[in-house]
């Protein structure tokens, strides 16, 4: 209860921050956006989705993926935002508190993904604006919509605590924006977000149906009744929700470790 209570603290200092540097939630929400619209009118109707190349079709296509690239871009905020709090000394006048040491970071992540539901909301209703339709091609329902942004969600989180130690491991916030974006485009790019897996060669493919990202952007689009279910031998394709959660839970377990280690380790 007092790690909870410390987390929330910690949170809820992020928070106002936020509220004070009013650019930092604009700007992370005009990226989404960008995306969104650059790729459906750029990219829509010469991509071959389903066995054609209807702008309508690849529309739908697309949000899944772009939703996932959103919450997982977030990571770079975070390792800047732990990175610059470490360089102030903010980091260490929080070690002089009698506080739990895991609460710094913990509350660090849930304020980012606060931020990450408002930027993920927005970019709904933009989606929704360009002509995003859930249940375009198998049927759905609003619980079922609800446990897709759920999954993102999820991973939004679990992808902050990579950058959670990220900004552990750099002396700079500019090194942490940087290490905190480079290894997201070959994860976001090499995955099934923005065309056919089934279309790559035989060895990316594999690569691809197995990145974690892959597997929250397949269930999404099984979630949102959209086109791109494709059918593959890859189990994290044949079950993408249980795949999704695992990749998850797996991430936040391992590298939640890691940093929390980290940040004691700097204690000395």
């Amino acid at each position: 209860m007092s790690m909870m209570a410390d987390s929330l603290v910690i949170a809820r200092r992020n928070l106002i921050r936020m509220t004070r540097i009013p650019e930092m939630v604009l700007f992370g929400i005009i990226q989404p956006v960008m995306f969104v619209v650059l790729f459906t009118y750029v990219f829509g109707g010469s991509l071959q989705i389903g066995g054609t190349t209807d702008a309508d079709v690849y529309k739908d296509f697309l949000m899944a993926g772009i939703f996932a690239q959103t919450v997982t871009f977030a990571t770079a905020g975070s390792a800047a935002g732990i990175a610059d709090d470490m360089q102030k000394g903010l980091v260490d006048r929080f070690r002089s508190l009698p506080m739990a040491r895991g609460a710094v970071l913990t509350g660090r992540t849930v304020a980012d993904l606060v931020q990450t539901t408002i930027t993920l909301l927005v970019l709904a209703v933009v989606a929704l604006i360009v002509g995003w339709r859930t249940g375009s091609a198998a049927p759905t329902d609003a619980g079922r919509i609800l446990a897709g942004f759920g999954l993102l969600l999820l991973l939004g989180y679990a992808f902050t605590w990579i950058g959670a130690l990220i900004g552990l491991s750099v002396r700079t916030p500019e090194a942490a924006t940087s290490g905190g974006i480079i290894w997201l485009f070959p994860v976001t790019f090499v995955s099934n977000a923005f065309v056919n897996s089934g279309q790559m060669t035989p060895w990316l493919r594999h690569i691809a149906e197995w990145n974690p990202f892959s597997a929250t952007v397949q269930a999404c689009r099984e979630l949102f009744g959209n086109p791109g279910v494709v059918q593959s031998d890859a189990w994290p394709m044949q079950h993408p929700v249980w795949a999704s959660l695992i990749w998850s839970v797996l991430i936040i377990a391992v590298f939640r470790t890691l940093a929390v280690r980290k940040y004691r380790s700097a204690d000395g």
